[in-house]
């Protein structure tokens, strides 16, 4: 176990590595912006406000609503493989999102989130459900689950947006990209500010939960109770992510695996280095497609997807070496 000086210094570390790509992320794009710009040219300093500083906090905030929501999934199905998009969270805010946009096509972007977050919590109840007639918890059996179930909504939600001309909404939203991005449209993503503190601040319950319900119940934890505040919260953010920035794989999954392969799984000590990591993770892959072919750009889902399922194949090696040694 790291000792306690040694994880602040490197959490410190961290966060001033995630500081520096935060300012590469207010200076990096298509429109040039210098800190020379600012002090002087109010069409630089115009744009900065308008588009870079939405853009940049967008970006963190939808790192920590996904990597939080990750840690709390794997925490209350005892699963390290677990995430919003590998439990079918997402893809049921999708299905929310598109009713939406069918039954009320002229709908403000906060009844598109109550319907994204609403399919959300239906959803997740819905997986936790099946797992718990599953007659095999392992490992690769309940991440398997979620994505039959994920993908059995994804096709429902294609058909639909077919039926009713929809599918380039669909695209939109399944890019996951954060070009468009602007001020007046990313506010409501501050909502997963008060989830991060909550889930800090009923940690310790969630560890326990991790244990098991006859564990965590001997303990003196509703386990049931538990479980729905954290379905709730998972869902709350993965619907108002979905409905902002769109469908981001693999970042809750990869980063509570690399932060607890380290620190072990205390959530609470963890959770700061799960937001960080999650954060410089994101902007990483955002900044990449914005470079590698610019002045275009690739969605940052993307670059997330690919990168992603490469770290997610090597912590299903290294556990299946884990296990077999």
């Amino acid at each position: 176990m790291i000792p306690t000086t040694t994880r602040r210094i490197l959490l410190t570390a961290t966060v001033v590595g995630v500081g520096a790509l935060v300012v590469a992320s207010l200076l990096v794009g298509g429109y040039d912006i210098s800190l020379l710009g600012l002090l002087t040219d109010p069409a630089q300093r115009e744009m900065f406000l308008i588009s870079r500083v939405p853009r940049t906090l967008a970006l963190v905030f939808a790192a920590v609503a996904m990597s939080i929501s990750g840690v709390i999934m794997q925490m209350i199905t005892q699963n390290k493989f677990v995430e919003p998009t590998t439990a079918g969270t997402a893809q049921w805010a999708g299905l929310g999102l598109l009713v939406g946009l069918i039954l009320i096509p002229g709908a403000s972007p906060i009844v598109k989130m109550v319907l994204a977050c609403l399919f959300a919590f239906v959803g997740t109840g819905i997986f936790l459900a099946v797992l718990r007639r599953l007659a095999s918890r392992s490992s690769i059996i309940v991440p398997l689950v979620g994505i039959m179930l994920g993908a059995v909504v994804g096709a429902a939600t294609t058909y639909l947006a077919n039926s009713f001309g929809l599918l380039q909404s669909l695209a939109s939203w399944r890019s996951g990209g954060f070009s468009n991005i602007v001020r007046g449209f990313y506010e409501p993503l501050w909502i997963v500010s008060i989830i991060a503190v909550l889930a800090f601040v009923v940690a310790d319950r969630f560890t326990v939960a991790g244990l098991g319900k006859d564990l965590a119940t001997n303990a003196g934890v509703n386990y049931d109770r538990i479980v729905l505040l954290g379905v709730t919260m998972v869902a709350l953010a993965t619907g108002v992510t979905t409905v902002v920035v769109g469908f981001i794989p693999f970042l809750g999954l990869v980063v509570p695996n690399l932060v607890s392969m380290v620190l072990g799984d205390d959530l609470r000590k963890n959770l700061p280095w799960v937001a960080v990591v999650g954060v410089g993770l994101l902007l990483a892959c955002d900044l990449i497609g914005r470079l590698i072919v610019a002045p275009m750009e690739i969605p940052a889902s993307v670059v997330m997807g690919a990168i992603g399922a490469a770290l997610f194949i090597a912590i299903v090696l290294r556990q299946r070496r884990s296990v077999y040694a």
